[in-house]
C-alpha cells in the first residue's frame, strides 16, 4: 500500500517534470529559428521585425496609415514609429500626410524598400525551406500538427 501511495506523486512530478521539458524544449527550438532566420536576412540590412514592417506595405501596394500598421503587428503605434524612423533612414520607407486626415501619416515602400523587402522574402524562405529539410516529410507533418495543437 504505502509503495503505491509513493507511485501518484512520483508520476505526477515525472509528467511534471517531462511537461517542463517539453516547454523548454519548444521555447529554446522557437528561439533558435528565429535566431536562423534573423540571420538569414540580417546580411541584407533587414530584420525581422523591418521585413515585417515592409510585408503588409509590399501585400497592399499602396501607403498605409501607421496606425494600421501598427495594428497589423500587434504592437503599439510608438513601436512602428521607431522602426519607421530606422526604415525612412535606410531609404526603404517614406512617410506623407495623409490626405484624408491631416493629422495622420501613411507609410509607403520607396522603390529601394520594394528590392529590399522581395531580397529579403527570398532569404527567409531559403532559410525556412533549410529548417523545414532538417527534418523527414513524416517529422514535419506530426511537428505541424502538433504545433497546431497547441495553438488552436
Amino acid at each position: 500500500m504505502i509503495s503505491r501511495m509513493r507511485k501518484g506523486p512520483m508520476k505526477r512530478a515525472r509528467r511534471s517534470s517531462s511537461a517542463s521539458a517539453v516547454v523548454s524544449s519548444l521555447l529554446e527550438t522557437a528561439e533558435a529559428v528565429e535566431s536562423r532566420l534573423e540571420a538569414a536576412v540580417s546580411p541584407l540590412g533587414l530584420s525581422l521585425a523591418k521585413l515585417g514592417v515592409l510585408h503588409p506595405l509590399a501585400e497592399a501596394g499602396a501607403p498605409l496609415p501607421l496606425s494600421e500598421l501598427a495594428q497589423r503587428q500587434h504592437c503599439v503605434r510608438s513601436n512602428i514609429t521607431q522602426l519607421m524612423d530606422r526604415l525612412e533612414k535606410d531609404g526603404l520607407v517614406r512617410r506623407r500626410p495623409d490626405p484624408d486626415d491631416r493629422r495622420g501619416v501613411l507609410a509607403a515602400l520607396t522603390p529601394a524598400g520594394e528590392q529590399a523587402y522581395a531580397k529579403g522574402m527570398r532569404a527567409l524562405a531559403e532559410a525556412q525551406q533549410a529548417i523545414v529539410r532538417a527534418l523527414s516529410a513524416g517529422d514535419a507533418k506530426s511537428l505541424k500538427s502538433a504545433l497546431d495543437a497547441l495553438t488552436s
